[in-house]
């Protein structure tokens, strides 16, 4: 970890605070980013900032690892050594959740359509700030919950309207989806934790046990948002080639006001339209 500590030291030295949207403002006692600075990019504490570079975290996880990684301005190889010294070796038999720089670019030139990007197993990586305020923001939930069949089979879908027919045919393209994941990553030991934790629904034990197999790649969504209202949107899936990543575009459903509304949800962001009662 003091390796790790001294790595992302030198990498929050050699980075240009205009460069991350922060002005000069008041004289720097060191080069690069302050530690608060960096800590609101990756979205995490100053405090486990701290600890980080002084080495005293055991094994930081690989949402933080690549969390930090966007904050810094990595390079795809940064980011694999970031891993690797974070305990996060690469492995052909690990399921791949490094996001490459390109993948990064193509969100970014999306902005105006709610976005996320999941691993195999549809944990949630990363997402665009348009997809937390339609869904919600994704951080007041722990990093483990932060799964599309947790929340599905274990918790309920963020804001999202299912009828009866829909949800069944949603959980079985996720079931089978993740069954085809187990056949190229059978020894991801993440992955057969998720599994255990999700036998804790009857539903998933059901479906599980058809042993279907295939892929989730499109479906409608009715979003209910709590200040502008339902949202009709599709959704649809597209798999990286070499990292096995998904990435989940939002488009509104024709004929629909959804597209004033996303705009509207542009603007505003995460914050609430009327003050909660």
């Amino acid at each position: 970890m003091d390796e790790l500590g001294a790595a992302l030291r030198a990498w929050r030295d050699r980075l240009e605070p205009e460069a991350v949207g922060f002005a000069h403002g008041s004289p720097r006692r060191v080069p690069g980013l302050r530690r608060a600075e960096l800590a609101a990019l990756a979205d995490i504490s100053v405090e486990y900032v701290v600890r980080l570079e002084q080495g005293r975290v055991a094994t930081p996880s690989a949402q933080v690892c690549a969390a930090l990684a966007r904050a810094l301005q990595l390079s795809d190889d940064e980011h694999a050594h970031l891993l690797r010294m974070a305990g996060h070796a690469a492995d052909p038999g690990r399921v791949p959740r490094i996001i490459p720089g390109s993948l990064y670019r193509i969100v970014d030139q999306l902005a105006g359509n709610p976005l996320a990007i999941y691993d195999a197993t549809w944990q949630l990586l990363h997402w665009n700030p348009l997809f937390a305020a339609t869904f919600g923001d994704p951080t007041v939930r722990s990093v483990g919950d932060r799964n599309v069949l947790v929340w599905q089979f274990l918790g309920e879908l963020p804001r999202v309207r299912q009828s009866a027919a829909e949800r069944e045919a949603f959980e079985e393209s996720l079931v089978a989806d993740l069954r085809a994941t187990t056949s190229r990553y059978p020894h991801d030991p993440d992955l057969a934790t998720l599994i255990t934790r999700l036998n804790r629904s009857s539903r998933f034990c059901l479906l599980w046990s058809r042993r279907s197999v295939g892929g989730h790649q499109s479906s409608q969504k009715l979003v209910q948002h709590p200040d502008v209202g339902d949202l009709a949107l599709n959704s649809d899936v597209l798999t990286t080639q070499d990292m096995d990543l998904r990435l989940v575009i939002y488009t509104p459903q024709p004929n629909t006001d959804a597209r004033s509304k996303l705009e509207l949800l542009a603007a505003i962001g995460v914050q609430r339209m009327s003050p909660q009662v």
